[in-house]
């Protein structure tokens, strides 16, 4: 269908036509999210799906419409610099969408959420796009979208404390697999965003946090290499994410059992990472005081 019917949809609330099948329409909205013009995928397809769900248009659907999003995710997986981000992109958003309508209404059973989970972390880690935006087709945010749905599956009562670990380490492996380029459109703010959703559960202790964060403060911690990497594309996405981390622990108003402790775990290792940055007045790069200058 053209982009006018959906435009004339919008318009008028987006109510459910009677016209056509929910499933034929819900084939060419899927097919929409692909589409490189973002007044299609966003303007249109997007808020109509996410309109639907919140409406409760697909609750006895929803199973087939989050394994459709699902399939999405291997669309053209492995290429970059192609428009076939945006589909994937946008399945892991909608497939979070999903998630968290099938947690708020326990529409879901615990073998096809974990399903989801399996494949949106296969996608995430193996996701090559990385690009935040496109110049004159719109946002791709892949890392973003995904890192949303992962904090979406962490919501859901049907993963326990070994699974959220898992979603932890997956976000962990995503701040750190090798980067031709650093994050630079939020999304360590939506990496951390994602944990904190993991840390909410109040189900993953203090004795898995520590090693988890101490993987992330080492590769922060790299300061020169001798293989002809740029150290700083080495340790950068590791660095902005313990701080995106940070201000979410210290100023969440919704903080997590761990907050305390984890806060000062995290202090240590933003210090340990920021030797040069950190040093009290007088200290020299060792981090010992100097004595008073003599003439």
């Amino acid at each position: 269908m053209s982009g006018t019917y959906w435009r004339e949809l919008h318009a008028q609330g987006l109510a459910v036509p009677s016209d056509r099948s929910l499933h034929e329409l819900t084939v060419e909205l899927t097919a929409m999210l692909g589409d490189p013009d973002p007044a299609v995928r966003e303007g249109l397809a997007v808020p109509a799906l996410l309109t639907w769900l919140d409406r409760g248009v697909y609750d006895d659907l929803l199973g087939g419409l989050g394994d459709g999003m699902a399939i999405g995710l291997s669309a053209g997986l492995g290429e970059s610099g192609t428009d076939s981000v945006f589909r994937r992109s946008l399945s892991a958003r909608l497939l979070g969408a999903c998630l968290q309508r099938g947690t708020e209404r326990a529409l879901v059973s615990p073998d096809r959420v974990l399903d989801w989970g399996d494949r949106l972390a296969t996608w995430f880690l193996r996701e090559k796009d990385l690009r935040g935006f496109v110049p004159g087709k719109g946002r791709a945010e892949a890392v973003s979208h995904g890192a949303d749905a992962l904090g979406a599956l962490a919501g859901s009562t049907h993963l326990g404390t070994p699974e959220l670990t898992v979603v932890l380490d997956v976000l962990a492996d995503r701040v750190l697999l090798p980067a031709e380029e650093l994050f630079s459109h939020g999304e360590p703010d939506r990496l951390a965003a994602a944990t904190m959703l993991v840390l909410h559960r109040d189900l993953v202790p203090l004795s898995v946090l520590e090693p988890w964060v101490a993987r992330i403060a080492a590769q922060a911690g790299v300061r020169a290499t001798y293989d002809g990497r740029d150290p700083y594309l080495v340790r950068g996405n590791a660095e902005a994410f313990l701080r995106a981390l940070y201000l979410q622990l210290a100023l969440g108003t919704r903080p997590p059992a761990v907050r305390s402790d984890l806060l000062l775990v995290v202090v240590e290792a933003l210090r340990s990472t920021n030797p040069d940055h950190l040093r009290a007045p007088g200290e020299d790069y060792a981090g010992t005081r100097r004595g008073p200058a003599r003439g």
